[in-house]
């Protein structure tokens, strides 16, 4: 069973034949090829692991632009590019006063609206007393906090937070937590709310019954954007970029006011509502670490760029960031040498066998180039940039479902590498190529679903237009000899040679697919997680790839060093049953269990043993999330 959207479309074998027979209207001809080679089919997952998004593009995230270079006209229509998801320039939602006026003007009730409310003997008639002190309150929340708030307290006229004169206990811990917001990454301001000084007079002052009601209103709405942003964070995503693919975490505000007016451990739920995974706990115990530690004296030029022979002031502070570090074995070996050098600024002979060991000490290539990624390597991050990196992994966590499933198969990008993991332990870490720079790679989630053995590779359109096309319409018969199928609407196999491609621009409406074979881009297997981004785990016959430090290097899917592993993973099975089912040619085998899988991208991440790595920003994502971030945080400044 296929799932397209929010419905369930089942498409068994005699629809296929049947479209295959009678054919399908040209405009939904890639569909149909999608279909039948391995594309952006959405697949919903079943169970508990949340849903990934299915959404059509609106305004802020549009479908991908094609782009038309005029002064090349063809009889299709001149040269056409598919271009990649772009960034885009986040503005957050305004704020809105919030309207009291139907709350102030509403008769008191002869009944509570609310079935569940009990109207407290001690506060209830002084709450609608008091709400007359909302008249020309000018308090500013989200749109959706706003609405929450009159529509909980009109069913509900009574005080969470207040007891007779004074802010009760359920309220003073919940200003504690809204105030430990930084060691969450967040940021305390944001969640402000003036306590109402100790008071001995009762209800029958009217100048603290406003203050009492006013007080109350504010908590209620910073406690709902604290929750808001504890579950789902400050930003959305998917407004950042169209490599972003979030689904919405629903909020129930009326339900959290509700949940808080009954229990007494108000801490203990709020807290709750951040990510409760060991993930999230490592960052915050960095991040603590971090903001207590006293930053490094030694800080080097993360752009260093240094070759042999070549001079730079930089080199001295990397050599003693490098000394700094040495054990028994590498001091025994290049500390005299470190120490003779210790001052030069010229990249001698003698140092470069020293920057190669340390290099592959540090699981870099060690070709003795001193670049951005071995400073990163070899001196680290300095404090502000890690606190900037822990900060924002929190709030990428947050997109993300609390509990991320075991087992699960992990990709962080900036890393390079994928790890498959299973009760808490990473059975398997391999070596990726993903997407570059022009190709960048989404971040989402889904669910891993097949494996194919000896693969076809179903040729995205991006690149049958953006690659093929303007070879095909100078050798229509390239792909006939070049071990690619060309299938029409009808699914039906037809010569390349055939095909008029001058007659097409960005929409062609034949399928290409490249045979299984030693040459096939997939190599021996792919991993399927049918998604609308076209992205899959697979092998590659370019090896040499996985050598190199930067393995920013593909169209946007994932390659795998260890292919064979990561399938007998996910299909709970051995490397060799993998190896023997590779001896019988093109075959599909699906993955039984609810795996999830995360195209991440993290530049801050810890391993399994809680230690936080660090990494660079492949794509100068963080960079735009904090713009995000900044945009939000301008926003709520002026909250009252």
């Amino acid at each position: 069973m296929k799932f397209l959207g929010n419905r369930a479309t089942v498409i068994p074998l005699a629809a296929v034949a049947a479209m295959l027979a009678f054919g399908v209207p040209q405009a939904n001809a890639q569909g149909l090829f999608e279909r039948l080679f391995g594309g952006g089919i959405r697949h919903t997952p079943q169970g508990d692991f949340p849903p990934p998004p299915y959404r059509k593009y609106n305004q802020k995230q549009k479908a991908p632009a094609v782009s038309r270079n005029v002064g090349n006209k063809r009889s299709g229509g001149g040269a056409v590019q598919i271009s990649s998801p772009s960034y885009y320039t986040y503005k957050s939602d305004p704020l809105v006063r919030v309207d009291f006026s139907t709350l102030t003007a509403a008769p008191e009730p002869a009944m509570p609206q609310d079935a569940a409310f009990q109207p407290s003997s001690a506060t209830g008639a002084d709450f609608r007393e008091a709400i007359a002190g909302l008249d020309d309150y000018e308090l500013y929340a989200e749109k959706d906090i706003a609405k929450a708030l009159v529509a909980y307290y009109s069913a509900n006229p009574d005080f969470i937070w207040v007891r007779g004169a004074s802010a009760n206990t359920r309220a003073q811990d919940a200003v504690r937590v809204l105030g430990e917001a930084t060691s969450y990454g967040l940021t305390p301001a944001d969640y402000t709310v003036e306590v109402p000084a100790a008071s001995a007079s009762i209800g029958s002052d009217d100048a603290r019954l406003k203050e009492l009601v006013r007080f109350e209103m504010a908590l209620s709405a910073r406690v709902l954007r604290y929750v808001h942003d504890a579950q789902s964070g400050r930003v959305d995503p998917n407004r950042i970029t169209g490599y972003y693919d979030f689904p919405v975490k629903p909020l129930d505000m009326e339900g959290v006011l509700k949940t808080l007016t009954r229990t007494q451990q108000v801490r203990t739920y709020l807290e709750s509502r951040h990510p409760q995974n060991a993930e999230y706990q490592a960052l915050r115990v960095e991040l603590e670490s971090l903001q207590a530690s006293a930053e490094d004296e030694i800080i080097v030029d993360p752009k260093l760029l240094l070759k042999p022979g070549q001079t730079s002031p930089e080199l001295p502070k990397l050599l003693a960031k490098i000394a700094r570090n040495l054990d028994d074995e590498m001091g025994g070996a290049y500390g005299e040498i470190l120490a003779r050098l210790a001052t030069s600024e010229v990249y001698e002979p003698e140092l470069v066998p020293v920057i190669r060991a340390v290099q592959k000490k540090a699981g870099m290539k060690g070709d003795s180039v001193i670049g951005p990624r071995t400073v990163a390597a070899l001196v680290g991050t300095s404090k502000a940039d890690k606190i900037q990196k822990v900060q924002v992994a929190l709030e990428e966590l947050r997109w993300l479902p609390s509990d991320l499933g075991s087992p699960r198969v992990f990709i962080n990008q900036p890393a390079f590498t994928a790890s498959y993991i299973e009760n808490g332990e990473e059975k398997l870490k391999t070596r990726v190529v993903i997407g570059k720079t022009t190709n960048q790679t989404s971040f989402f989630y889904d669910q891993v679903e097949q494996v194919d053995f000896h693969p076809y590779w179903g040729v995205p359109q991006s690149i049958l237009v953006n690659e093929m096309l303007p070879r095909l319409r100078r050798d229509p018969g390239y792909l006939d000899r070049a071990g690619y199928e060309v299938v029409n609407a009808r699914g039906k196999r037809i010569p390349s040679s055939s095909v008029n491609w001058g007659a097409y621009g960005a929409k062609i409406p034949y399928g290409v697919r490249q045979l299984p074979s030693e040459a096939n881009a997939l190599g021996e297997l792919k991993i399927l997680f049918p998604n609308k981004h076209a992205i899959y785990m697979h092998d590659t016959p370019q090896k040499s790839f996985f050598q190199r430090d930067m393995r920013a290097l593909s169209h946007g899917c994932v390659r795998l060093q260890d292919p064979r592993g990561m399938a007998a993973a996910v299909l709970g099975t051995s490397v060799d049953y993998i190896s023997e089912k590779l001896k019988h040619g093109h075959s599909t085998e699906k993955v039984a269990r609810t795996i999830p899988v995360y195209v991440a991208y993290f530049t801050a991440w810890p391993d399994m043993s809680g230690k936080v790595e660090y990494f660079s920003d492949v794509y100068d994502r963080d960079t735009r999330l904090q713009q995000a971030l900044d945009s939000t945080a301008a926003v709520r400044s002026p909250a009252s």
